[in-house]
């Protein structure tokens, strides 16, 4: 049993590219906790999206074994958490297994929104913090910039910041001897009742659902019996371990400790990230304190493309949502494209990621229509109605307004940027807050805005604009009225509710008009002419049209009399009549993904 007085457990947090994932590679190769061979760069990240990427997207550990300078050997547990704005909850979860953080910052480009954010999630959770100023041989280096930035910005005492640089090695045996002399060892609980945080949690197809736990007192055995507090079910340990980050079986697990967990547990919900394990022989009264659940604020309608896959679909989102406790979902039904699901998800990056994995993991063919958020529909009689689906919005009568979030966006941008960032800023009817220099160079830009703005190509023209410098982060402040309309669109009359959405009632005929522009060049031609039609409520506002297919039914008759080609056209001219009554326009994926494209033109 280890004596807590010599375990750390600690994460590494920081903008995204700021060398996270290369520096706990670093931390991992100078406690030999693998071998040369096993070593492999990013080795934390373990899904594929994530290499590729280059982000982190699940919370990992690793236990290490450091002997220290002065001969005592330590158990350091490192728990790598995410760095992208949509991935915050994973960061809460992890901050609270955790004494303390290493905060990392490039020492080229300094401070930057999300280092900002997690630093005050840290704060909030009490942990002593280590300020690391990484990729100090790069040419455009300046850590003593970089320190200033630290102290000013992040209110951390940076004099002691540790100088590395993950990639060639420099600076990570300083790195260990700061995290054992500063960061406190864990309380020593192991005489209590055990209080296990599961803190995430995985499906394997041999073990059944694995929970990853920080014990927080008493100690867990093999064949213990272990209760899960929200539910009360019990399940007997079969396999305990810790991971190196390979994972490696052990026989207890006690107080300080960071370790995985698994009971022939089948149902994935029984495993809750945030729940409190303890047991059934001698149980604790109460759960620890949980974290705030996730705030899904964006929603999208998944369809798959053949309808018989939508049992695989489910089966498939269910499984997702074992590894990603943020993901909600709900069965729908659309005109077009038959059963799905709504789902809900944190913002842009984690649909993105979710769409990818299910076409990756579970080789699906999925149709994703456009995105939107929650709005507050207050009704005539002053009833709320939150509606996340366009389609499911009342008729114009019937309610008195719409409110839309609001979020507080922070971004951290050289100054050469301002101007277009601003501009950009003001067409997404944002309210300017402040603009703070942070230094001479780096301007703070905080704004108002409404989240329906931010939802589809914002982060995209945030980065081209600056080059890849801007960095933002946001949070969602409240609801206000706004001016908003519902806007349809119909295929011959058909009004194609996936491809409704929610909009401003400034921009949309400017939206109407492109979108039904996009359509037109997504559509194949028929035999019969399509009218595209962008509506609101009963209004056409924009219209395209797609000519028919024309067969040369009279390339038979040469010469001859004229009245024989004028009844073979007749006759055609009746035929299309009637395709178009019955006529069913297939529409493709491609005609679901423009609409996230609309602000090209």
């Amino acid at each position: 049993m280890q004596d807590p007085k010599f375990i750390r457990n600690f994460c590494i947090i920081a903008h995204i590219d700021h060398g996270k994932s290369t520096l706990a590679d670093r931390l991992i190769e100078e406690t030999g906790s693998l071998a040369n061979r096993e070593m492999k760069d990013q080795v934390l990240d373990s899904m594929d999206i994530e290499r590729e990427r280059g982000i982190t997207i699940k919370a990992q550990t690793a236990s290490m074994h450091y002997k220290s300078l002065d001969g005592q050997i330590y158990q350091l547990n490192l728990i790598d958490t995410p760095g992208h704005v949509d991935f915050s909850y994973e960061v809460s979860r992890s901050l609270s297994a955790c004494e303390g953080a290493i905060v990392v910052v490039d020492a080229s480009q300094g401070v930057e929104a999300q280092t900002v954010a997690n630093v005050n999630l840290a704060n909030e959770s009490g942990l002593t913090l280590i300020p690391v100023i990484n990729k100090i041989d790069l040419p455009s280096a300046d850590p003593d910039r970089v320190k200033g930035e630290i102290e000013e910005e992040l209110a951390i005492e940076a004099t002691e910041a540790v100088l590395t640089s993950a990639k060639s090695g420099i600076g990570i045996t300083e790195l260990l001897e700061a995290i054992v002399k500063r960061i406190p060892p864990p309380k020593d609980l192991r005489k209590e009742p055990l209080k296990a945080l599961i803190f995430d949690s995985w499906f394997d197809s041999y073990l059944g659902a694995v929970s990853l736990i920080r014990v927080m007192s008493g100690e867990l055995s093999l064949r213990d019996k272990m209760i899960m507090m929200s539910t009360g079910k019990k399940y007997e340990v079969l396999t305990m371990g810790k991971l190196t980050p390979k994972a490696v079986a052990v026989g207890t697990l006690s107080a300080g400790e960071v370790g995985f967990v698994s009971g022939s547990i089948k149902d994935i919900g029984d495993t809750r990230v945030g729940d409190t394990i303890t047991l059934a022989s001698n149980p604790c009264t109460e759960a620890l304190a949980g974290f705030k659940p996730a705030k899904q604020m964006v929603f999208g309608g998944v369809f798959p493309i053949e309808t018989d896959q939508f049992p695989i679909l489910k089966e498939s989102l269910e499984k997702l949502k074992l590894n990603d406790a943020s993901l909600i979902f709900e069965p729908e039904s659309s005109n077009a494209l038959g059963f799905g699901f709504r789902v809900g998800f944190l913002g842009l990056l984690h649909m993105d990621i979710i769409q990818e994995r299910l076409e990756r993991e579970y080789n699906l063919d999925l149709i994703f229509t456009a995105p939107s958020v929650v709005y507050k529909v207050i009704l005539n009689d002053g009833t709320v109605l939150l509606v996340e689906n366009p389609a499911k919005l009342p008729e114009p009568g019937k309610f008195d307004h719409i409110d839309e979030p609001y979020v507080k966006l922070t971004v951290h941008t050289p100054e050469e940027f301002i101007g277009t960032i601003i501009k950009l800023l003001q067409d997404k009817r944002g309210i300017q807050k402040a603009i703070e220099y942070s230094s001479a160079k780096r301007v703070r830009i905080i704004y108002e805005l409404p989240m329906n703005e931010m939802i589809f190509d914002f982060h995209d023209k945030l980065k081209s604009m600056s080059r890849g410098y801007a960095s933002m982060d946001y949070e969602i402040i409240d609801y206000r009225e706004g001016d908003l309309v519902k806007l349809e669109i119909m295929v011959n009359q058909n009004p194609v509710d996936a491809l409704a959405c929610i909009v401003h009632r400034d921009s949309s005929f400017f939206k109407g008009r492109i979108l039904c522009k996009k359509l037109k060049e997504s559509l194949d031609r028929h035999q019969f002419q399509i009218a595209i039609q962008a509506a609101i409520g009963a209004k056409v506002i924009a219209r395209e049209t797609i000519s028919a297919l024309r067969k040369d039914v009279t390339a038979k008759c040469y010469g001859g009399d004229i009245s024989r080609k004028r009844k073979l056209l007749e006759k055609q001219k009746e035929g299309k009549k009637r395709m178009k009554q019955i006529g069913n326009v297939e529409i493709p994926q491609k005609a679901f993904m423009s609409i996230l494209s609309l602000d090209e033109e």
